[in-house]
C-alpha cells in the first residue's frame, strides 16, 4: 500500500530553516514523481516544486525561488524541501503528494500524506 508521511514542520522565525521530509513506502522513488504542496488558511492549496521519477526537478512557485530546494535520497526513499529565509507568508500546512513518474498539475496527484504545519511567526 502506498504511503506518504510528512514530518520536520515547526514554529520558526522569520529568517529562518526548516527542512521537511516526506517518507514513502509501498513504492519507489524511482517509479514516482513527488510533488510538494502548501495550503495556508482560507486559501487553495498550491504546488511549491516537484521531483520526477527521473529526479528532474520542475519549477518553483515563485514566491519560494531561491529560498526553497527540492531533494531527494533514494536509499532512504525520502524527499526533502530544504526552506531557507523563511517569511510569514511561507506558513501552511504542507503536504506532499506522489503520482506515476512524472510531474503535473495539483489535480493529478492521487496519494497524499496527512501533512505538517509550518509556523513562520516572531
Amino acid at each position: 500500500q502506498l504511503q506518504l508521511v510528512e514530518s520536520g514542520g515547526d514554529l520558526v522565525q522569520p529568517g529562518g530553516s526548516l527542512r521537511l521530509s516526506c517518507a514513502a513506502s509501498g513504492f519507489t522513488l524511482d517509479d514516482y514523481a513527488i510533488g510538494w504542496f502548501r495550503q495556508a488558511p482560507g486559501k487553495e492549496r498550491e504546488r511549491v516544486s516537484c521531483i520526477a521519477s527521473n529526479g528532474g526537478r520542475t519549477g518553483y512557485l515563485d514566491s519560494v525561488k531561491g529560498r526553497f530546494t527540492i531533494s531527494r535520497d533514494i536509499s532512504k526513499n525520502t524527499v526533502y524541501l530544504q526552506m531557507n529565509n523563511l517569511k510569514v507568508e511561507d506558513t501552511a500546512v504542507y503536504y506532499c503528494a506522489a503520482r506515476r513518474l512524472f510531474c503535473s498539475n495539483i489535480e493529478f496527484y492521487h496519494d497524499w500524506g496527512q501533512g505538517t504545519q509550518v509556523t513562520v511567526s516572531s
